[in-house]
């Protein structure tokens, strides 16, 4: 199912779970206007297609204690693909470690890494960052604020 089969049910399907993913099925078919049978299939189809790829808990990282976020980009000594497999094997390893991307232009990576604290950070970068092979260099960026913040884009109503 390519996103322009999708009709305005299914668009307000996807926005009513993002408001609330624990919505029922009869939750959505009260917002959408539409029985709960069609409903259960439409849900089915976005499951079975991918455009639904799970349900998860939103986690507030500060209220568990985890209030610093640091960007981190890091460039590798060689761009090959047994080295990014490496570095990316070496990353899913660290808890530390929330977001890892892939990036083009002149940094290979880009991680957000959540701790408790500056010190917490400086343990983690000093004691298990900078001990991975590969890593030519890395810049680490704090953020005062989060000006926006969202889920997965849907399409516009």
């Amino acid at each position: 199912m390519l996103s322009t089969n999708l009709d305005s049910f299914d668009v307000e399907i996807l926005h009513e779970l993002q408001r609330n993913g624990r919505a029922t099925i009869n939750d959505l078919a009260e917002k959408i206007g539409l029985s709960p049978s069609p409903v259960a299939r439409r849900l089915r189809n976005l499951e079975k297609a991918g455009v639904i790829s799970g349900y998860a808990a939103l986690i507030d990282e500060a209220a568990l204690g985890f209030e610093f976020s640091v960007f981190v980009s890091v460039k590798l000594d060689r761009q090959v693909d047994d080295a990014l497999a490496r570095f990316e094997t070496a990353v899913r390893g660290f808890p530390e470690v929330v977001d890892c991307w892939l990036m083009t232009g002149n940094r290979d990576y880009l991680l957000r890494v959540s701790t408790r604290g500056p010190a917490d950070f400086e343990r983690f970068l000093t004691g298990k960052f900078t001990k991975v092979p590969g890593v030519a260099s890395i810049e680490s960026s704090i953020p005062l604020r989060r000006v926006k913040a969202g889920l997965s884009r849907t399409l516009d109503r």
